[in-house]
């Protein structure tokens, strides 16, 4: 299966911002008396560019190529924040718990990357839903960290909060990462996010937690996200964001974008407590 690597076409879902007048506008986009009008329009452009694009990689007919090709910058590099040296152990103990998600040949033509990593003994994967739904409902592969390939069971799927379950036989013998403590996280404390982004597997970058309880749009339905400044892509979509513990905070799922040139520091991952009881209710319906 040919796997397409440039960033693709972006695609939802949109930033809410929570800012919003009590006619559901943003307050921005509601004209100041006072304010200069050539402003005001700057303004008002500059926040209708920025978006929350799913992070899967997709190819086929409707992806568009690097961005670069397109007469576009090319992604922006996240600001680079100093590693502690916790951070190279955790990189350690995280990356061969992490495989990439292949997902194609389904009715609609297209393929999808993207990335997951083990919940559990039993082979089970953690992903983001849109991964699959990208993927036209078509065969799912999973690459293990040392290139090993195993055909993927989809267990569940929860399109309402873009998580989904896969399990892979046990040969393929997956550690499970370790899992924060529900609302441990704090804003400030560095984080590694892990994956695949350009199918680029193993990848791993590193940045703080932003805030928390960001509401953005995740699936079909507003929920609340940690925001990192990791630099995180197309394809990261799925992997863990891990503390300095190699504790998994969150599922890196979104980013926002400027004019759909890649990576600016501003991320969104599901936290981890969600994902828990998320992925506990999908595995108890489909064993």
């Amino acid at each position: 299966m040919a796997v397409q690597t440039g960033l693709g076409e972006p695609r939802g879902p949109w930033f809410l911002s929570p800012d919003l007048g009590p006619d559901g506008r943003h307050r921005w986009d509601v004209p100041d008396p006072g304010e200069d009008p050539s402003r005001r329009r700057w303004r008002g452009r500059l926040w209708t560019a920025v978006a929350v694009v799913a992070l899967s990689t997709v190819s086929g007919a409707a992806a568009g190529g690097w961005v670069a090709g397109q007469g576009g910058a090319g992604p922006t590099a996240a600001s680079a924040a100093p590693v502690p040296a916790e951070l190279v152990t955790a990189a350690q103990k995280t990356v061969p718990g992490v495989v990439s998600v292949l997902v194609g040949g389904g009715a609609n033509g297209q393929s999808a990357t993207g990335s997951g990593f083990a919940i559990d003994n039993e082979q089970h994967i953690v992903t983001n839903d849109h991964i699959l739904a990208k993927g036209g409902g078509g065969a799912v592969t999973v690459e293990m960290p040392d290139g090993r390939r195993y055909a993927a069971e989809v267990v569940g799927r929860e399109p309402g909060s873009d998580l989904a379950v896969l399990k892979v036989p046990s040969a393929a013998g997956l550690a499970p990462l370790p899992l924060a403590k529900p609302r441990s996280t704090r804003v400030g404390e560095p984080v590694l996010a892990v994956g695949s982004p350009l199918g680029l597997a193993g990848t791993v970058t590193a940045g703080i937690v932003s805030a928390l309880n960001r509401q953005v749009r995740l699936g079909t339905n507003r929920r609340s996200a940690v925001q990192t400044d990791a630099s995180i892509n197309p394809g990261n979509s799925g992997g863990p964001l891990v503390n300095a513990r190699g504790e998994v905070v969150g599922v890196n799922t979104a980013i926002a974008t400027i004019d759909g040139s890649g990576s600016i520091g501003i991320g969104f991952a599901i936290p981890i407590d969600q994902v828990q009881q998320t992925a506990d209710t999908i595995i108890g319906k489909g064993g």
